[in-house]
């Protein structure tokens, strides 16, 4: 069987996923696996040209490529109140929907779910595209009014004297009652039945044995970082690697359908999209 081509952000979360499938920790049969490490809006927009075989992926990208590839139900990052946050240097308005509305926003990514997820909540935001891990220092020199902020700036922006504006992932719960889904991974439909399902099962063996390892494992991540220390690594982990990581279940599920419909519905999306989930 030729290699697998898998790839995945060089985050904590991530690196905490894929440990024991990088290290041989689970038995993988016949496959072999090759890792490429990428941020995520490099990974979206690889995955839209067909150039991965397994990746990580934006859910809002996901949109993009239903075509080609299906969500692996297994190695998900939800976020259950809480997600990507938008910050600023100013201290939170009373009413931050509005005060958002012409501003200049730093955004990781145009297919990035922290992206549509913005234009969910404040679609009359400018924005600029800037790497993830330089929009914090962008909003501190002021180079944009505000900020949105993925990965560990979640927890690292008020070091930086940033004030939170609004928890995108918050103000999703209290519209519509369920997690925010934000990152997800998809494998090619044309690797066959038998490999989509083989690396299915790859996947959530990893997974399991990681939370079932969590101290080597958590070592592992906490190399993939930037700068915090074991304590928050260990929070952050803990956001994003949950029981939606190791399947998304029913309500997981519900949740990528709702953002994919409500993209849609406000022209963020071209077309309506069906997701199409595979497991082990």
């Amino acid at each position: 069987m030729p290699t697998i081509r898998v790839a995945h952000s060089p985050d904590s979360d991530d690196a905490f996923m894929f440990y024991a499938l990088a290290t041989g920790k689970v038995a993988t049969g016949d496959r072999r696996y090759a890792h490429e490490l990428a941020d995520i809006e490099t990974l979206n927009r690889r995955a839209v040209a067909g150039e991965l075989d397994v990746t990580a992926v934006s859910f809002h990208a996901y949109a993009h490529l239903a075509d080609r590839y299906a969500l692996l139900v297994h190695g998900a990052s939800v976020g259950d109140r809480y997600g990507p946050r938008l910050v600023a240097r100013e201290p939170r308005p009373a009413d931050p929907h509005a005060a958002l509305a012409g501003r200049l926003v730093g955004i990781p990514g145009e297919l990035t779910t922290a992206y549509l997820a913005l234009r969910l909540y404040q679609g009359a935001a400018r924005t600029r595209v800037l790497p993830f891990d330089a929009i914090e220092d962008a909003v501190v020199a002021g180079e944009v009014d505000v900020g949105l902020l993925i990965h560990e700036g979640q927890l690292t922006f008020a070091d930086r004297g940033l004030s939170l504006w609004e928890d995108l992932g918050d103000w999703w719960g209290r519209e519509t009652g369920l997690p925010l889904p934000l990152g997800g991974n998809v494998v090619r439909k044309d690797l066959g039945p038998a490999v989509v399902q083989g690396v299915a099962r790859d996947l959530k063996a990893s997974i399991v044995w990681g939370l079932e390892h969590r101290a080597e494992t958590l070592a592992h991540a906490h190399g993939y970082a930037r700068g915090m220390d074991v304590e928050r690594t260990d929070r952050f982990v803990g956001m994003y690697v949950n029981d939606y990581t190791v399947d998304l279940g029913p309500t997981g599920r519900q949740a990528v359908q709702r953002l994919l419909d409500e993209g849609h519905r406000a022209g963020v999306l071209p077309a309506p999209v069906r997701a199409e989930f595979v497991g082990a």
